[in-house]
């Protein structure tokens, strides 16, 4: 079997064996090196590769900022700052006609801006809001959808961890990224809640009202969330007047937010040992998955499959957004069964040298940061889009007296406004690059 079709196969092998429930990173890493020996056609090359590529991958000191954005999200749950985010944006919009779905996807957006993790904004916000939801009368479907979709800004607004692997690969500026990401990100938490309205008006039993909340009290709930906007505002300000490197922006925001906690109360050993645990399993779990893809793209480098499959791209004289139309569908497909940084670390070797190649009347480096963007929106959808969107599964554990299938009715809409914002974006490149010519 020559080379070419041997990486051709090794991506239905790889399929085959997530299925199968092996850890990917694991499954990429044993399909790199096989494919490695293959090719080489002796093993001495393989065993060379495999004493440097963990200290070559590693040794990136831009990895250091995925610890301690991770971190930082795990001091900003025990603080409570997820608790009274959605407290101060209830006091604002529950009264409203929808109000407190609405404050649910603000309190989503609000700590995605400290976590950077799409799950664990899910997990973490889907605790607070999923019985404030029911005490004020949410169906299942809509607040379930609601939760499972705001889960999805964790990684759509800075910092965002997937956004970090992306600039590593694609050898861009993690500060522009982040920068070109927060339009995005609040047109996806304004559209959510525009999902909400009209979904509430449609099906008016679907949810109730809160009474409103005085003034004095609204004040005092705005009071409590304060640091975490002037943590963004420092953290991702900071990143890209440079200030600070994105590393030091990520410790710097750490530690303000470590200080929250400890001033919070909720700081104590316990939680701190529970902190640094699930730093350290979140860290490793990337790390492998950065690992496996390594030595899964460099088979695939030796087999030159990307440069083989760029040219063949080229010899079908498809215009450049046709090209892009069928990678971001490629995307949000295969967003339902894997998750969102395994397909960036897979892929962006392959995609990338594509794209790049297109002309969209942008410049190189544009071109990357728009192209990046796009992908992040269109995988992030394929965590709440059925059967298998990794978010759905996670509000689903929270409250499993909701059956499935309304989960899945009331996430389409989200889904819909997903996809007309992504044609949004793709029509008009100048929405996410705006803020890059300043």
């Amino acid at each position: 079997m020559d080379a070419l079709t041997l990486a051709a196969w090794s991506f239905p092998v790889l399929m085959v064996l997530i299925f199968l429930r092996v850890p990917i990173g694991l499954s990429m890493l044993l399909l790199g090196l096989i494919g490695s020996w293959q090719v080489y056609g002796s093993l001495p090359p393989v065993l060379n590769q495999m004493k440097t590529l963990a200290y070559v991958q590693f040794s990136n000191h831009s990895l250091t900022i995925v610890p301690l954005f991770l971190l930082m999200g795990q001091f900003a749950s025990i603080g409570g700052l997820s608790r009274a985010l959605f407290k101060a944006a209830e006091a604002f919009l529950g009264h409203r006609k929808g109000g407190v779905g609405m404050a649910a996807i603000g309190a989503c957006a609000g700590f995605g801006s400290i976590c950077g993790s799409s799950l664990a904004t899910a997990a973490t916000m889907g605790q607070v809001a999923l019985p404030e939801l029911r005490r004020a009368g949410y169906s299942g479907a809509l607040s379930s959808g609601a939760l499972a979709a705001g889960g999805t800004l964790g990684i759509l607004i800075p910092p965002s961890i997937v956004l970090v692997i992306y600039a590593i690969l694609a050898e861009q500026n993690i500060a522009k990224l982040f920068a070109a990401a927060m339009t995005p990100g609040i047109l996806a938490a304004l559209g959510y809640m525009v999902v909400i309205a009209i979904y509430v008006r449609v099906a008016p039993g679907s949810a109730g009202r809160i009474p409103a909340v005085p003034w004095p009290e609204r004040l005092r709930a705005l009071r409590a969330v304060w640091p975490v906007m002037v943590i963004f505002v420092v953290v991702i300000g900071g990143i890209y007047t440079g200030v600070f490197t994105p590393t030091e922006g990520a410790a710097v925001g750490t530690v303000a937010t470590g200080l929250l906690a400890w001033r919070s109360g909720d700081l104590t050993r316990r939680n701190v040992l529970a902190a640094f645990e699930g730093t350290a399993g979140g860290t490793g779990m990337v790390f492998m998955i950065v690992l496996g893809a390594a030595a899964f793209n460099n088979f695939l480098a030796l087999s030159q499959l990307p440069q083989e499959l760029a040219l063949w791209v080229g010899t079908l004289g498809f215009g450049p957004y046709a090209v892009l139309w069928a990678i971001l569908i490629f995307y949000l497909v295969a967003g339902c069964v894997m998750d969102s940084l395994s397909m960036i670390l897979l892929t962006i070797p392959i995609f990338f040298p594509m794209i790049s190649g297109l002309d969209f009347g942008l410049s190189p480096e544009y071109t990357a940061i728009w192209f990046g963007i796009l992908v992040l929106i269109v995988v992030e959808v394929g965590l709440i889009t059925p059967p298998v969107g990794m978010n759905l599964f996670v509000i689903q554990s929270m409250a499993p007296d909701i059956p499935i299938r309304d989960t899945y009715r009331g996430v389409w809409p989200f889904v819909f406004s997903d996809v007309l914002r992504v044609c949004l974006l793709v029509a008009f490149p100048a929405i996410t690059l705006w803020i890059l010519r300043f």
